[in-house]
């Protein structure tokens, strides 16, 4: 049988179920970001580390997801996405169950960070999975604002699981649960993905790969170190400077090597360089709400795990009906542009909102009518910023540009959870020393609309960002041709 022509897709006729099956595995990478948070606690009175490390079990994940996406995205496009996608499901679950079954420390801190790493593979395999399935503009709208929707909101989610099953079965079932996702979902890869390797072979980019890898290593383990340990500690200093170096070497080599591992021309279009910024300070506006209304919804109104994540479930349902409705309904008619720039303000208004929580306020009327415009706004930033990130790359760079949405989303989540927690700690301090230690609750919460007001200038500056560099119009695509970019 001869093969298919390109414009033949073999995945059409089987499109929406790939979609579910792509959809769980994303779920699965995202959830995992948050769903140890809650469980903790729990784990660090099972195997007794101490407050210093605890932060090692969630920045393991981050650090080695963070620095191996962009060779993930490249492994996918060189040697096909079914065969990544089936590895990092498989991969995932064996990380995942030695996590659970962790009799130590640094066995759960090596679990994390190999679960890290099947996520670098497996998350942008789906993603290219995703662009290179759905061509058709109207289904890809729908198919978009699904995978926006559980990539927005799966962190929610994650925390609402992770309390559950730490309240009612163990911390251990924070990781063993992935088996539940990823085993099933990798048999239904097997049975429904055709393997596109690319015909022309490239090489890998070995120096650019290391100075990829080695830089956002540095960058991320820099920000952690920052949290932890200050912004003028001469190893926060040293890996930040070690990251602008290592990542202003691997700009200057993908300009000059055969095969770059990221082709400059996937981040020179305007729209895309866009949509990854946004994606970028999304992930720093966002991961604070996380960290903070969290501590403050368990520590100040005295919310049980369990609570907790279920607050933050109308933030879910509201990320998933504006990212579903937004580019199905929306984008195919007024494009990108209206909807990116009125998000990141929407999260811009929200978190102003949250700076007017007290130690006595209700969640009803302080808290849910935040999470309720911040979740809207989410939406309309989420899934029309995966799409145009991705839409129009030559099909064998569409791993890559997969690899950079989920690289700019991590790197923010990371830079801006550092930043926050500095300047939060800074802000209970000055108040502790202004007022004395009488109300650890008024300084906490001090701490918190301090980190509040910081994440709505983030997210305004994202606005102001996204009006600037976004084109108008909406991105045409064939949906006969093979992707193409003009060069």
């Amino acid at each position: 049988m001869s093969a298919p022509p390109v414009s033949t897709n073999p995945h059409h006729e089987r499109r929406w179920l790939i979609l579910a099956i792509i959809g769980i595995a994303q779920l699965m990478v995202v959830l995992d970001a948050t769903i140890v948070n809650i469980a903790l606690p729990s784990a660090q009175d099972a195997l007794g580390f101490t407050d210093a490390n605890r932060q090692w079990v969630v920045t393991a994940y981050a650090l080695s997801f963070g620095s191996l996406l962009l060779l993930g995205g490249r492994i996918g496009d060189l040697i096909g996405r079914k065969r990544v996608f089936v590895v990092g499901l498989i991969g995932f679950a064996v990380a995942s169950a030695i996590g659970g079954a962790a009799q130590s420390f640094g066995m759960l801190v090596f679990a994390r960070a190999l679960q890290g790493a099947f996520g670098a593979l497996l998350a942008p395999a789906a993603l290219s999975l995703l662009t290179t399935t759905f061509t058709d503009p109207n289904e890809r709208g729908r198919a978009f604002g699904v995978f926006g929707a559980i990539a927005g909101s799966g962190a929610a989610i994650g925390l609402l699981l992770g309390g559950l099953l730490t309240e009612y079965l163990s911390w251990r079932w924070c990781l063993y649960v992935n088996l539940l996702f990823a085993i099933p979902t990798a048999f239904a890869g097997l049975a429904l993905l055709h393997d596109v390797a690319d015909p022309s072979k490239p090489r890998l980019d070995i120096p650019g790969t290391l100075a990829s890898g080695l830089g956002l290593f540095s960058l991320v383990f820099g920000f952690a170190k920052a949290e932890s340990d200050g912004w003028g500690a001469p190893i926060t200093i040293g890996f930040l400077v070690a990251a602008v170096v290592l990542l202003g070497l691997f700009v200057a080599l993908q300009s000059r090597v055969e095969h770059p591992l990221l082709p400059l021309r996937v981040v020179k279009d305007r729209d895309r360089g866009g949509a990854y910024i946004a994606m970028g300070i999304t992930g720093a506006g966002m991961f604070g709400v996380f960290l903070f209304l969290t501590y403050y919804l368990q520590q100040t109104l005295g919310f049980s795990p369990v609570e907790t994540g279920l607050a933050f479930l109308p933030l879910s349902f509201a990320i998933m009906l504006s990212a579903t409705s937004a580019t199905a309904k929306l984008m195919p008619r007024f494009g990108h542009k209206p909807l990116i720039v009125p998000g990141m303000a929407m999260a811009a208004v929200a978190m102003v909102l949250l700076t007017q929580i007290g130690a006595d306020s209700s969640y009803a009327a302080h808290v849910l009518p935040a999470l309720l415009i911040m979740g809207l706004g989410l939406g309309l930033v989420f899934a029309p910023a995966m799409s145009v990130a991705t839409i129009g790359v030559d099909r064998h760079d569409a791993g890559i540009a997969s690899a950079l949405v989920n690289t700019a989303q991590q790197v923010g989540g990371s830079v801006g959870t550092a930043l926050l927690s500095t300047l939060f700690a800074s802000a209970v301090s000055g108040f502790v020393a202004d007022n004395g230690a009488g109300s650890a609750a008024d300084a906490a919460v001090h701490g918190y609309t301090t980190a509040f007001w910081w994440s709505a200038a983030i997210f305004a500056a994202g606005a102001l960002i996204s009006l600037l560099l976004l084109k108008p119009g909406v991105v045409q695509v064939d949906p006969e041709a093979e992707p193409v970019m003009a060069h």
